[in-house]
């Protein structure tokens, strides 16, 4: 997958901007507030139909504008020109591929799109929501029947409780069997697609860190050493009292360890920044060998994430994975010495214009 023209239209103050990217190494350089974020942000509502910098994507149109528009002719691993588009208003998102009317999902399956930015490392901190989405991305790449098991679980789950809620009993079962014979796919597409990044992980973590014991511990949902459909039958008061369903896929995780620790618990956030950045890139490689569609990586605000030394290594690593990278900082000497790097485009933001240098 590679961006061959891009079309921004009022999105935030990019009122209409128009670039032809390199196929390799995007820089992008300005001052605060310029316009560079929102490029960024334009390709990521592309990949992903939402924000990544807010929850409300009407808050993305620029201002006095009734909609924003984000459009690209993208060629595709067998070397095919496709056109992508979506449109956004207070109202409805509309996506086209190749001129027909299609689904969010179609979006994200023709452009894969990995965004590295200042509040990354909540990947290590926060709730577990965000790192089941992390693992389920990864997974909805590779797997083409995961998206469907996914939703059918996701119907039997809110269909369970509402039941719980108005205290049903008599209908469950036929819900719990829908549950458990989803829940059980979803949990081994997890715990395969782990085993996978496991080792690309690692020499990701030696990379950036020197870390040799790094590992990734994933928690099921439920105590897995029982079935799910007992542990459901077990559940039954709790669930009945609480109104919703306590164990499952939906309350899965994975933890970070290094060296036998809780990554998170001792690790200075400087550290943890590294290791979200090892995290997320192993996710790239790894989408790199087994998707036909190559990720697009979004990087906001480098210096934010990482020194000089840091900086230069990332930026190596990037050059020898193939894929198309757009970076984003203040001035194009905090990339360093760019002597090295083939092949890259550099572009400057001002009040919102964009301009290759």
């Amino acid at each position: 997958m590679t961006l061959l023209k891009l079309d921004v239209l009022s999105v935030r103050n990019i009122h209409s901007a128009s670039i032809s990217p390199s196929p390799a190494i995007n820089l992008i350089t300005g001052a605060n507030a310029s316009g560079k974020s929102s490029l960024l942000e334009a390709i990521f509502i592309l990949g992903r139909s939402r924000s990544f910098r807010t929850t409300h994507i009407k808050q993305a149109i620029s201002f006095d504008q009734p909609q924003l528009t984000v459009s690209a002719q993208n060629r595709q691993h067998s070397g095919s020109v496709s056109t992508l588009g979506i449109q956004i208003d207070n109202k409805q998102c509309q996506i086209r591929i190749d001129q027909e009317d299609r689904q969010k999902a179609d979006l994200a399956y023709a452009l894969p799109v990995q965004l590295i930015h200042p509040k990354s490392y909540r990947l290590l901190d926060s709730g577990p929501q965000i790192r089941r989405e992390f693992l389920d991305w990864g997974i909805f790449n590779q797997h083409k029947n995961f998206l469907p098991c996914w939703r059918k679980f996701n119907k039997a789950l809110q269909q369970r409780n509402a039941l719980l809620k108005t205290r049903q009993i008599k209908q469950l079962s036929a819900w719990d069997k829908e549950l458990v014979e989803y829940g059980q796919v979803i949990n081994d597409f997890r715990l395969t697609y782990l085993a996978s990044l496991q080792p690309v992980f690692l020499e990701m973590a030696r990379h950036f860190l020197s870390k040799e014991h790094v590992d990734l511990r994933f928690l099921a949902g439920w105590d897995d050493r029982q079935s799910l459909d007992l542990m459901l039958k077990a559940d039954l008061d709790r669930d009945m009292r609480y109104g919703f369903t306590h164990s499952g896929p939906h309350r899965a995780d994975f933890q970070t360890y290094l060296d036998k620790r809780l990554a998170k618990d001792y690790l200075s956030r400087g550290q943890q920044k590294l290791l979200v950045l090892a995290l997320l890139l192993a996710q790239v490689t790894l989408l790199n060998q087994e998707s036909p569609n190559a990720c697009c990586i979004l990087i906001d605000d480098l210096t934010s994430e990482l020194d000089a030394e840091n900086r230069a290594k990332l930026i190596k690593y990037l050059v020898g994975l193939s894929c198309q990278v757009f970076i984003s900082s203040n001035d194009v000497a905090d990339f360093g010495d760019l002597g090295s790097v083939e092949n890259y485009k550099w572009f400057h933001v001002e009040q919102g214009d964009i301009k290759q240098l």
